[in-house]
């Protein structure tokens, strides 16, 4: 049995879970999410938790169940707390400001790169190197920070470029002087 998916999620106060058949929709106070689980996992409510089961012990259902649990529990915490990821631009003259919705990178490009966001994500600028990337679903907040990244990745030998807060980037030695 799956240690992670045999677990109880408790349904805190101000969520509504809602099961049909394979949709589960969770409703909170920033928003609402839908999960459509795959097929031979059920999912159930019952006093105020949700208990995610298995028909069998095939190798498909055993490697879903965990994972349906931790998808089901991640819209939950999505729509009670929310989740965010924190970038950090390092670099001389490298900078982010914000730009209506969507932010503007000077990264060392000949031209300035705007990002807008997709729906359900905002972006945060605090100071002028570090950007907050915000939302509800914690799949989508990941990737947005991914593609951010993904621009200007950290060089290994100045460092410079976007990183995730907290990041370390290894560094290299670089020429070796006379």
């Amino acid at each position: 049995m799956s240690r992670i998916g045999r677990l109880p999620i408790d349904v805190p106060a101000g969520v509504d879970v809602k099961i049909d058949g394979q949709t589960v929709t969770v409703k909170g106070p920033k928003g609402e999410l839908t999960l459509t689980v795959a097929s031979p996992i059920e999912a159930k409510l019952e006093d105020g938790q949700v208990l995610v089961t298995r028909p069998d012990d095939e190798r498909e259902s055993r490697s879903l169940h965990g994972l349906t649990r931790t998808l089901i529990n991640n819209n939950i915490i999505g729509v009670t707390q929310g989740y965010s990821k924190g970038l950090e631009i390092v670099g001389t003259g490298y900078r982010v400001a914000q730009k209506g919705a969507g932010v503007e990178f000077a990264l060392g490009f000949s031209h300035p790169v705007n990002v807008e966001p997709p729906a359900g994500i905002t972006f945060t600028v605090e100071g002028n190197n570090k950007l907050t990337v915000s939302g509800i679903d914690k799949q989508a907040v990941g990737e947005v920070a991914a593609n951010i990244r993904k621009i200007r990745k950290p060089e290994p030998y100045k460092g410079k470029g976007v990183r995730y807060a907290g990041e370390v980037v290894r560094r290299k030695a670089g020429k070796a002087g006379k």
